[in-house]
């Protein structure tokens, strides 16, 4: 190729490639036009128009002259980068068909990296085949999920003030007294206690909660002292304690709680301090489950 082919050639991918060859309808020869040499493993054919290898990336040498895919006549290109700018030969699609990634399968879970704190655990796969010539490009290869390892390097149980509470209005608390739910409990003696929260924050899908039996998590605000009496069966026999009320939390400590019937309505919310008896308004009382 002549020095000056070739800078015409290079300069062809700026802006809108520039048609610097010959007039529209005349024929690549031997002599009329520039030959792409055996780098690209092509012959440029007075008949059937450029037949160009196909080049990764950008590449404004990888081009020729004839029919382009959009009907036109003209220089034309044949790297990866003509799908997006429309001017591949004629023939890309068939000489250069768009290869898909091909991904193999998910790794299994890796563990918690601590024990008793939340954390993230990961898994990954690897790509087996890369996109080329335009191809679906790869989906994601590592995903990520929380987890919490509930006993500590000795086998004991920890982890309880990272359960979120489980919450629902107090108005369910009236049937659950009716069915006395377990023979455990002493029919005889009221068992139960309150604690009150300030909710620091919660997500939007509360507000927008219009089921019937669920329009009490429209009532959450942030700022809001809230009520939330623990009672059987919700109670734990041995610690008579219910999960995710913040035992031995300090006013400062960020709780999780979670709406029963939509968990995405969710929040956070910090312990104000423990009751025998709740005295929030109904709006603001709930029971834990």
């Amino acid at each position: 190729m002549s020095s000056a082919g070739r800078r015409a050639l290079t300069g062809l991918r700026a802006g809108g490639r520039a048609d610097p060859g010959p007039q529209s309808g005349s024929r690549l020869g031997p002599q009329s036009g520039p030959r792409l040499g055996s780098r690209l493993g092509s012959r440029l054919g007075p008949q059937s128009g450029p037949r160009l290898g196909c080049c990764p990336g950008r590449d404004a040498t990888c081009a020729g002259r004839g029919w382009r895919a959009d009907g036109a006549f003209g220089t034309c290109f044949c790297d990866e980068g003509c799908r997006r700018a429309g001017d591949c030969c004629h023939d890309h699609g068939h000489a250069c068909p768009a290869v898909p990634c091909v991904v193999g399968e998910w790794s299994h879970w890796s563990g918690c990296a601590e024990h008793c704190k939340p954390g993230l655990r990961l898994r990954r796969r690897r790509a087996q085949q890369e996109p080329r010539n335009g191809g679906e490009p790869c989906p994601p290869l590592q995903e990520s999920a929380g987890c919490l390892r509930y006993l500590d390097l000795q086998g004991r149980h920890c982890g309880h003030e990272h359960v979120p509470a489980f919450i629902t209005t107090s108005e369910y608390s009236k049937e659950r007294k009716q069915r006395a739910a377990s023979p455990l409990w002493s029919a005889e003696k009221e068992v139960g206690y309150c604690v009150e929260f300030r909710t620091e924050s919660l997500s939007q899908h509360c507000a927008l909660e219009s089921r019937p039996y669920a329009r009490w998590m429209q009532y959450l605000r942030e700022g809001h002292t809230v009520c939330v009496t623990c009672q059987p069966p919700a109670m734990n026999t041995d610690t008579q304690r219910c999960s995710g009320d913040g035992h031995n939390a300090d006013g400062g400590k960020i709780l999780h709680w979670e709406a029963v019937g939509n968990p995405r309505c969710q929040g956070t919310w910090k312990k104000v301090r423990q009751l025998e008896e709740c005295s929030c308004p109904p709006v603001h009382s709930f029971i834990f489950t």
